[in-house]
C-alpha cells in the first residue's frame, strides 16, 4: 500500500506537539493533582444565582407567588452543592508561579466557605437592589427596571462583580476572577473581584470600562463607557520582582460622576466626593471635593475648578 506523505506530516506533528508538553511540565501541564475549577460549572452557578436574585427575569419557568418559598429553596440547595463542589477544588488547586513553584492555599473547608457565603447573600442581594435603583434614576432613557434586569451590561457586570467580591472575600481563589473575566467577556465590563465598591453604583453603557483590584469606590458613584481606574505603575523589589499586595488603583469618594473615555490612574489618587471628571481626563494626582476636571482649551493638560454640590448628576 502506497505511503500518504499527508498522513506522515501529521503524525510528526502530533509527536512533536506531545513532545513538547512532556519537556514543557508544569505549570502550564496540570496533572496527578486534583481537578481545577471549571468554568463551565461556574459560569453556571452565577446564572443560578441570577434566577434566584431575580426570579422570574431570567429562566423557562414561570413563578407563582405562593410556590415561590420552596421553588426558590431548591434552587439554592442545588447551588449550594454546585458552589461547594467547585469552591473545594479550588481551595486544593496549587496556583502557581511562573517558576512552577506553588503557592501555599490556606487550609479551609469548602463547607464553611459556602455556608457563610450563604449567610451573607441577602446583604449582597441589598447591594444589587440599590445598583438596579441606582441604574434607572442615573438613566433618562431607562423606560423600565426589567429593562435595565435584562438588558444593561453594566448591571449585569456589577451584579456578577458582587457575588465574585463576596467569594473573594472569603479567601476563595480562582473561581471569583472566573466570574468577573466572563461578565468581562459578555459585556466589556472589566471589574477585579478585590476591588471594593459601596453602593448604588451604575456603569453606563460599559463597554470598555475597567476597574483594577485596590480601586476603592464610594457610594453613588456612576462612570461611563471607557473609564479606567488603573495603577499608574508596578512596584518592583531589589530583585526586579513585582511586589503585590499594595495599593495601586485610585480612590473615588462618594457622589463621583467620571465621563466617558476618562482614565484615572494610581493608589495615592483620591477623587473628592461630589466631583466631575470630564471625559478623555488623564487624571494621575488627587483632586479636593467638588471639583469639576475637564481637559483644557489646548487639550495639552486639564483644569480643574470648583462647582456647587448641588449639581444635576
Amino acid at each position: 500500500m502506497a505511503r500518504d506523505p499527508i498522513s506522515e506530516r501529521i503524525v510528526r506533528a502530533i509527536e512533536a506537539i506531545t513532545r513538547q508538553v512532556e519537556e514543557r511540565g508544569e505549570p502550564l501541564f496540570h496533572s496527578g493533582e486534583a481537578p481545577l475549577p471549571q468554568k463551565r460549572e461556574v459560569i453556571a452557578i452565577v446564572r443560578g444565582l441570577q434566577e434566584v436574585i431575580y426570579p422570574g427575569y431570567f429562566g423557562d419557568q414561570s413563578l407563582y407567588r405562593e410556590y415561590l418559598h420552596g421553588h426558590l429553596g431548591d434552587q439554592l440547595f442545588v447551588l449550594s452543592k454546585r458552589l461547594e463542589g467547585e469552591v473545594c477544588r479550588a481551595l486544593a488547586a496549587p496556583c502557581r508561579k511562573p517558576g512552577g513553584a506553588a503557592v501555599p492555599q490556606e487550609t479551609v473547608e469548602a463547607r464553611e466557605v459556602v455556608t457563610a457565603f450563604f449567610e451573607r447573600l441577602p446583604e449582597v442581594m441589598e447591594l444589587i437592589g440599590a445598583d438596579v435603583g441606582a441604574a434607572y434614576e442615573g438613566d433618562p432613557a431607562a423606560t423600565c427596571l426589567e429593562e435595565i434586569i435584562l438588558a444593561y451590561p453594566g448591571v449585569k457586570a456589577v451584579f456578577t462583580y458582587r457575588i465574585a467580591h463576596l467569594l473573594h472575600g472569603l479567601g476563595v481563589p480562582l473561581v471569583p476572577r472566573i466570574m468577573t473575566e466572563f461578565a468581562h467577556n459578555e459585556t466589556g465590563v472589566d471589574i477585579h473581584p478585590g476591588a471594593t465598591i459601596g453602593r448604588e453604583f451604575f456603569i453606563d453603557h460599559g463597554t470598555g470600562v475597567v476597574v483594577g483590584e485596590t480601586t476603592v469606590i464610594g457610594d453613588r458613584v456612576k462612570l461611563y463607557q471607557g473609564v479606567t481606574l488603573g495603577a499608574l505603575s508596578f512596584p518592583r523589589d531589589q530583585r526586579g520582582t513585582l511586589v503585590r499586595g499594595t495599593k495601586r488603583h485610585p480612590t473615588l469618594e462618594e457622589d463621583v460622576v467620571v465621563y466617558a473615555g476618562a482614565t484615572i490612574l494610581g493608589g495615592n489618587t483620591v477623587v473628592g466626593r461630589d466631583s466631575v471628571i470630564g471625559g478623555n481626563v488623564w487624571l494621575t494626582t488627587s483632586v479636593p471635593p467638588g471639583s469639576r476636571v475637564t481637559l483644557s482649551r489646548d487639550q495639552l493638560g486639564y483644569e480643574i475648578t470648583s462647582h456647587s454640590p448641588e449639581r444635576s448628576r
